[in-house]
């Protein structure tokens, strides 16, 4: 049965967020001679390889099969980590981030097009946003758990300890991905491989313009996903600022993760009690307050804010993603996924353009001024344009 994807799905996401290696990652990567700059250089190899490979891979999935592109991912991840375990230049370096930036492309679309028809192959497709919360439950625990026992296993063995107990994880998640079954796609012909790429860009393309309440719900998940992002990279320079000790990060860094639970786990019962429109504006105004706060007040009363915006935030995903995949043909659902992934990349690179021009002149709370008038222009625009969801 398909449905037990599902459950295949749940131990995947564990085994491949299970990485003790990442808590110690920029440590273990200057142990081998990589610098500020090289890192930078890398980050800028993934960002643009994500950009060029997000839409052709969810092509590819459509054409070829979701399953096939999964345990592509899988397999790049494994190789990653043997490849890091032996790094001595920046060559090395720069081909995981080559690999790791084609195999989060691979799995983008690919993984939420497996999960629906997994559901639709069994008339329960309206379960999709209650799973979608559930596996990102599921990544933070993992995430949670290896970051808690990677330090402590580092310290005890040494760096290169936790790259090898990565890889082991990494194996188990692609072992896992040889399990999953193709779910059956509706009425897909059996020449669906043969479709030039250019027609699923153009029906891709169509359907956005077919489709304005969906168009103005992605964009509006790709801002709010933008934004948060720079929580995470920047909040240890906030507590810094506020002059929280370094040995209470630990317990912040929990706390940031877990105060998303409630939201992607509970996303789908709000359905239930409010509209689409309604939820996302609430959130993007409870996330436009919180940054304007933190932009204006310098005392810890601002962490409240930051814990307010991740519990927002938890609620977007699952219902975005719920809501453009419940009107996607089979035949298109990861190529119109993966557009939403390079949507959410594209403004990553934009927003963090944006806030790095401010941080940079009027300091760290001036970043978040700029993220605070971003979030309030997107709630501008979608109070505007979302009628039709």
């Amino acid at each position: 049965m398909n449905v037990q994807n599902i459950w295949k799905l749940y131990v995947i996401r564990f085994f491949y967020h299970l990485i003790p290696a990442y808590v110690i990652e920029r440590l273990y990567w200057e142990e081998r001679g990589m610098t500020v700059p090289m890192v930078v250089a890398t980050e800028i190899l993934y960002a643009v390889t994500i950009v060029l490979l997000e839409v052709p891979s969810g092509i590819m999935a459509d054409k070829w099969g979701r399953k096939r592109l999964i345990v592509l991912s899988a397999f790049l991840g494994c190789l990653e980590f043997l490849i890091l375990v032996f790094a001595s230049q920046f060559w090395h370096f720069a081909l995981v981030v080559f690999l790791a930036a084609i195999g989060s492309s691979a799995a983008s679309g690919a993984e939420n097009a497996l999960l629906y028809d997994s559901l639709r192959s069994e008339g329960k497709e309206a379960a999709f946003e209650k799973i979608v919360g559930r596996l990102n439950a599921v990544d933070v625990v993992s995430i949670m758990l290896a970051a808690l026992s990677g330090s402590l296993l580092a310290g005890k063995f040494g760096f290169t300890f936790n790259y090898w107990l990565s890889l082991g994880s990494m194996i188990i998640a692609t072992a896992v991905t040889l399990l999953l079954k193709e779910p059956e796609r509706g009425n897909i012909g059996e020449d669906q491989g043969s479709i030039p790429f250019k027609t699923y860009i153009t029906e891709a393309i169509r359907f956005f313009r077919n489709h304005p309440g969906v168009y103005a719900v992605i964009l509006t998940g790709m801002a709010i996903g933008a934004a948060i992002t720079y929580v995470d990279e920047f909040w240890q320079l906030y507590l810094a600022l506020l002059g929280i000790p370094t040995a209470a990060f630990g317990i912040f860094s929990a706390g940031l993760f877990v105060t998303r639970l409630p939201g992607s786990l509970l996303a789908y019962k709000l359905k239930g009690v409010m509209s689409m429109r309604a939820i996302l504006l609430t959130v993007m105004t409870v996330t436009a307050i919180g940054y304007v706060y933190i932009a204006s007040v310098d005392n810890w009363t601002g962490l409240i804010a930051l814990f307010l915006i991740c519990m927002a935030a938890g609620v977007v995903e699952p219902l975005a993603s719920g809501y453009l995949h419940h009107r996607i043909d089979s035949s298109m659902r990861a190529t119109i996924d993966s557009f939403q992934s390079l949507g959410l990349n594209a403004a990553l690179i934009m927003v963090g353009a944006g806030f790095g021009y401010f941080a940079a002149r009027l300091g760290l709370l001036g970043g978040f001024g700029f993220l605070a008038a971003f979030v309030i222009v997107f709630l501008g625009f979608f109070a505007a344009r979302s009628r039709a969801v």
